[in-house]
């Protein structure tokens, strides 16, 4: 039994050494993925690379997850962006070449590259591949792990043939040590690194860093080949005293800032409101030098920056430098998200006070139910009740608690409004208005961004909406915020509300009906104008009637109707279209609300029984306006006269809207296209009626010779006798049966245009107004503000661009417009769109304040050596355009002497207080070999200690024995004044060694 039980025990023991481990795992996936990315085999022949290509050109990048056990790694793919090969230029690969990896080490045409992965500027590759730790994993500190890492990517690189240098993050991620190699055929690079808080004493200059780099080759070479150096020095200014910066913060505590940047009632503030540019980096370097030639060392140095062959000058910008114009459309644009209303804003104590006043509503109910008022009816309209509402509102406020000064509050009305600075009388009135308004219109035709409202559907320069949207934006940042700017918005319909009961036109809006084209609060504020101008026109022509009512001789029966020649005369005067000066009884159901001064219906009866009874008279003829050519009517000899007619009812977008969806909404049945047709043809009516009364005895056909045209068509005929007569008809669509113009002119009364009911009610139009603006809320008020407010932003970008002359801020400000104008077209706006468009100008505003700063630092010998302005601004923009630019004969040239004097005085500055030498003290002993001149060399002291200094290091020699191949050697040095940092690339024959 024993027996039998052993194998069945040994069965259980078998270890199946075919199961991969973690490791072998990791291995086989790096190599997939190598696979994948088709990164296998020989590597692309290595093509020369342009000077500057790792800064100008494209660098892409590829990455994908691979695990190691239960631990995340990130592997990434970074190369450069070349054209692809030919096939004449494959076949010239070479089998035994070396990686272009060891070829880019030596290559000097990309040395301290401005913009690109540190692992470029330290090694100068164009391709490699990183393998980084996932996110939330831990840095791989442990030697053993490290390894372990570095076993498993040569094993992958040897199994794949894959010639791209692999390299491990370790330690942790902040301190960017890389550690991995490069196989090639029969050859290896092994990327090293060494990263110190502090610069060794010994090691504090080149003789020191060639040190390392000799006893790290190892080579046993009695004549070692001499040794290429590179070295670029970083010197930083940070003291920009001796040029401040050209705009001064403005005083927020003055009315009417006048200063730069200042706030002023129709100017939007511009610039930043702190040295928008906070650094400047030089970088001078010493591109080919050779071991021998220069010297530096602990007791001397040749070193010095002045005769650095290449300079080169880099900026740094302040981080998010606060800039008036941005914070002004930031604030403003957060109006947009408020809920409040006015009311709740600045509460609702009238309510409470007109409760006390009325404790017993019964008294309230009796009074509305009496037979008699005792009160006039014209002391209850809608206007008066709202004045005393107003007076009442005024009363009852405290000076004390109200929301906006009560000087500023007179200040944004006068601005809004300046003809309220005269006499407020209607012959003043009118005057200061036309002048404002022509005033105005001779400013903006000089203007070549004046139809950009168009674009960006906001409002004319200098109208009152455009004026409206930069006080509402000024007072929300400098006078109370949200309850400032409702105090405004109540006092602003309120002054509305006055001119439209006192027949005051508004100014700053241009005549005629409101503008589609422009934001719907510029057609509702056109719309309250042409209401009080139809208003104020009645109410002219109703005192020429009464005027000569006086001299007339009245009717028994009291109708002031019955038409004379010097009343119908005198109208004509007054206005080319004549306007009803009452309301008929007809259309009093247009107005439930607000009632006016009608004739009564008496008259009304009467004139309509004259008509009739006189409808072929040709004595009664009335509302004649002018002949019509030389044509006579059809069915006598008389003139066709032109009638005196009504002017279309004027529209806004919103209300054109609405009576598209109820036209929509009647359906495309018989009954519904005719009820549309009518609902269409009031106007068509009216001037029907006005036709007829001002040509007694007319008929359609001479109507249409009129009013359309092409729809009467005339034919020559020839009769027996040889002669040519001219016969006209109506046209085809005419004749059609149950045509509307027919039905029309059949319904059609003998109606001259002052008797006819209104087409346009203006006392309806203008409270529905007045009621439209007094329920917005600040938010709502916001918005319909905001394209005029963004409007003023781009005007202001481009002419503070103009003066500086930025051809990418330039071009940022016409793609800007081009995007605002599809961002406010749309009825809801899309808020995040809207917030990054403004961030936009922000930036766009940032970049003109840098480019001012660094024109006003460079510019300051201009006057006295004469240097090329153009040179100079071209120098300025680039610096905001290009990670780094260079400087034209270097310490010797014209930008150079400017730089230079830049440092002298902020070294010079140094000597004035003892706490600023203390600062720099700690500096100059790390680095105290500069300070020290030598030879001539005295300059040196002209400049601060370097904030780093860049010493590359190249050579090929056999490695590891005398007969090996010579290989490319590098060591990149980095020494600053925390920071310690070797980067070498060792490569090593594996064939003859």
């Amino acid at each position: 039994m024993a027996a039998d039980s052993d194998p069945e025990s040994e069965v259980f023991e078998i270890t199946d050494f075919t199961t991969a481990s973690e490791w072998e795992r990791f291995v086989s996936r790096v190599e997939e993925v190598l696979n994948d990315w088709k990164l296998i085999g020989t590597s692309a022949r290595n093509v020369p690379l342009e000077k500057g290509a790792y800064t100008s050109g494209t660098w892409e990048e590829k990455s994908q997850d691979i695990h190691f056990a239960d631990f995340r790694f990130y592997i990434t793919h970074h190369f450069f962006k070349q054209e692809f090969e030919t096939d004449d230029e494959k076949d010239k690969f070479e089998e035994d070449a070396f990686p272009v990896a060891m070829q880019d080490l030596m290559c000097m045409n990309n040395d301290f590259p401005s913009r690109a992965h540190c692992l470029v500027r330290w090694y100068g590759l164009r391709e490699f591949l990183v393998i980084t730790p996932g996110t939330n994993c831990e840095a791989i500190i442990s030697e053993s792990k490290c390894n372990l890492l570095l076993s498993s990517i040569s094993i992958s690189l040897a199994n794949s043939g894959c010639q791209i240098p692999i390299l491990v993050q370790v330690q942790q991620k902040w301190r960017r040590m890389y550690a991995g190699e490069c196989q090639g055929p029969g050859v290896r690079t092994d990327f090293e690194m060494v990263h110190l808080r502090k610069v060794p004493s010994q090691y504090n200059h080149l003789s020191g860093l060639l040190d390392i780099f000799k006893s790290k080759i190892g080579c046993t070479l009695s004549a070692l080949p001499p040794v290429n150096i590179a070295i670029r020095f970083t010197y930083i200014l940070q003291d920009w005293q001796q040029h401040s910066w050209p705009q001064q913060p403005p005083d927020f505590d003055t009315l009417l800032g006048g200063e730069v940047g200042g706030v002023e009632f129709g100017k939007l503030p511009f610039g930043a409101c702190e040295e928008p540019i906070s650094e400047l980096h030089l970088a001078t370097t010493w591109p080919h030098l050779t071991e021998g030639i220069v010297v530096d060392n602990d007791v001397y140095s040749d070193l010095d920056p002045l005769q650095a062959p290449y300079w080169s000058v880099r900026v740094r910008t302040a981080e998010n430098p606060q800039c008036l114009l941005g914070d002004f459309l930031t604030e403003f644009f957060k109006l947009c998200c408020r809920k409040e209303s006015t009311e709740e804003i600045l509460g609702r104590g009238l309510t409470e006070d007109e409760s006390k006043e009325n404790n017993d509503i019964t008294s309230a109910l009796s009074k509305l139910t009496e037979p008699a008022a005792t009160v006039p009816i014209s002391k209850l309209s809608v206007s008066n009740m709202v004045h005393s509402a107003r007076k009442h509102i005024r009363r009852h406020r405290r000076i004390d608690e109200s929301p906006l000064n009560t000087d500023v509050l007179n200040s944004v009305l006068l601005y809004l409004f300046p003809d309220a600075a005269v006499e407020k009388t209607p012959e003043n009135r009118q005057n200061k208005t036309g002048q404002v308004k022509s005033s105005g219109i001779a400013e903006q035709d000089k203007n070549s961004d004046y139809n950009l409202f168009l674009q960006l559907k906001s409002a004319p320069i200098d109208s009152l909406t455009y004026r409206l949207a930069l006080c509402v934006c000024l007072v929300n940042y400098n006078y109370g915020g949200l309850r400032a700017v409702a105090h405004l918005w109540q006092e602003f319909v309120l002054e509305l509300r006055y001119r439209w009961e006192n027949n005051f036109l508004i100014c700053g809006l241009a005549g005629g009906p409101p503008d589609l084209r422009c934001c719907l609060l510029h057609q509702k504020l056109q719309m309250l104008n042409c209401c009080i101008e139809r208003k104020k026109t009645r109410d002219e022509a109703h005192k020429v009637l009464e005027g000569s009512k006086d001299r007339e001789p009245r009717l028994a029966s009291g109708s002031g109707q019955t038409s004379c020649p010097s009343t119908e005369t005198a109208v004509v005067t007054t206005s080319k279209r004549e306007v009803s000066p009452g309301k008929s009884w007809d259309s009093w159901s247009d107005s439930e609300e607000e009632f006016f001064e009608c004739l009564s219906d008496q008259g009304e009866t009467e004139a309509s029984h004259i008509d009739e009874e006189n409808r072929g008279s040709k004595s009664k003829a009335e509302g004649r306006l002018h002949p019509l050519r030389k044509l006579t009517l059809l069915n006598s000899a008389e003139p066709l006269y032109v009638p005196v007619t009504q002017e279309p009812a004027p529209i806004t977008e919103d209300l054109l809207e609405e009576q598209s969806e109820v036209l929509a909404k009647l359906g495309t049945s018989a009954e519904g296209s005719h009820l549309r047709a009518r609902m269409q043809s009031a106007c068509l009516l009216s001037d029907m009626e006005s036709f007829k009364a001002a040509n007694p005895g007319c008929v359609l056909e001479d109507f249409v010779r009129w009013y359309s045209p092409r729809d009467y068509v005339e034919e020559d005929n020839v009769d027996e006798k040889g002669n040519t007569t001219v016969k006209g008809k109506l046209s085809a669509r005419m004749m059609i049966p149950g045509n509307m113009w027919v039905e029309a002119w059949e319904t059609a009364r003998v109606k001259p245009a002052r008797r006819q009911k209104r087409l346009f009610d203006d006392t309806k139009e203008a409270e529905k107004v007045l009621h439209y603006l007094a329920v917005q809320k600040p938010a709502d008020l916001t918005r319909h503000l905001l394209p005029c407010i963004l409007h003023a932003a781009l005007l202001k970008l481009k002419e503070e661009e103009s003066i500086e002359d930025i051809p990418l801020v330039k071009k940022n400000i016409q793609q800007a417009i081009s995007q605002a104008s599809k961002l406010l077209h749309p009825f809801k706006q899309d808020n995040k769109k809207l917030e990054d468009f403004i961030n936009q100008l922000i930036t766009m505003e940032t970049a003109i304040t840098q480019a001012r700063s660094l024109k006003a630092k460079f510019a300051i010998s201009e006057s006295e050596k004469g240097e090329d302005p153009d040179e100079l601004r071209k120098f300025v923009t680039s610096l905001l355009e290009d990670p780094e630019v260079e400087v034209i004969g270097a310490g010797h040239g014209p930008i150079g002497s400017i730089i230079y004097k830049l440092f002298v005085n902020a070294q010079r500055l140094t000597d004035f207080t003892n706490d600023e030498a203390a600062l720099l003290g700690p500096l100059n002993e790390d680095s105290g070999h500069d300070k020290k001149p030598a030879g001539g060399s005295n300059k040196v002291v002209d400049f601060p200690s370097p904030a780093g200094r860049e010493i590359m290091l190249r050579t090929c020699v056999p490695r590891p024995a005398p007969y090996s191949k010579a290989l490319p050697q590098r060591l990149f040095c980095v020494l600053m004044r925390e920071e310690f940092r070797l980067a070498g690339a060792f490569s090593t024959d594996t064939s003859f060694f």
